[in-house]
């Protein structure tokens, strides 16, 4: 049994767990440009303390590389949390975060969030550079 035979796919415009990943399509060599990445862009997840997206992930493989590189991750820790089922809490972390990225290769980028009630994500998006 491997992690990735948990690990779900879709099109984020209409599965609203699927990972979005907003980054150019290519990028010069060394220059500096934002990467954002999060969940429900076209089809709100809920931020319940029943139901939420509870951690994000963005990876780069390199073209021919064999492992993928950890860029950056973002942990939503409040869904409306309170001491008062019945009502509640006053905050909601929305699952979203953006990185700002160089790179000297073309490759991957990979996206992963964690629901806690449907499990694993993930999406990418190819990124040339030149």
């Amino acid at each position: 049994m491997k992690t990735g035979d948990f690990v779900q796919s879709g099109d984020w415009k209409g599965e609203k767990h699927v990972p979005v990943i907003e980054a150019p399509e290519s990028v010069a060599s060394g220059e500096v440009f934002k990467v954002k990445f999060g969940v429900g862009k076209e089809i709100a997840h809920p931020n319940t303390p029943a139901h939420y997206i509870k951690w994000i992930k963005l990876f780069f493989v390199p073209d021919g590389g064999k492992f993928a590189i950890e860029v950056a991750g973002a942990t939503f820790d409040v869904h409306a949390d309170t001491a008062d089922p019945a009502k509640p809490g006053p905050v909601v972390a929305e699952p979203f975060a953006a990185v700002k990225v160089k790179l000297t290769a073309g490759g991957t980028l990979l996206a992963q969030s964690y629901c806690n009630i449907h499990g694993l994500w993930e999406n990418s998006q190819p990124i040339k550079v030149g």
